[in-house]
């Protein structure tokens, strides 16, 4: 029974855990929001963003940061839970 549904199933569940691990890489991309964190200096250094914004937008981007390095270390980890 169970070789059964491994062999009707595995091949499924290999390909959703592919997809899973695709989508998590694009929503947690830790190089683009490293990237934007540069772009926020930089703006900021060139005077077209304010302090204000700058230290706003940063602390966002740290935050975002923080969480994609967790969700990366958990996807490493394979330890990935769905919470709802």
């Amino acid at each position: 029974m169970f070789v059964l549904d491994d062999l009707l199933f595995g091949p499924f569940v290999n390909i959703l855990d592919a997809i899973h691990t695709v989508a998590l890489d694009e929503l947690y991309d830790i190089e683009a929001l490293e990237d934007e964190r540069k772009e926020n200096r930089l703006l900021y250094e060139l005077g077209e963003r304010s302090e204000t914004e700058y230290r706003a937008r940063k602390e966002a981007i740290e935050d975002e940061l923080e969480v994609a390095r967790e969700a990366h270390e958990h996807l490493r980890s394979g330890r990935v839970e769905v919470k709802r």
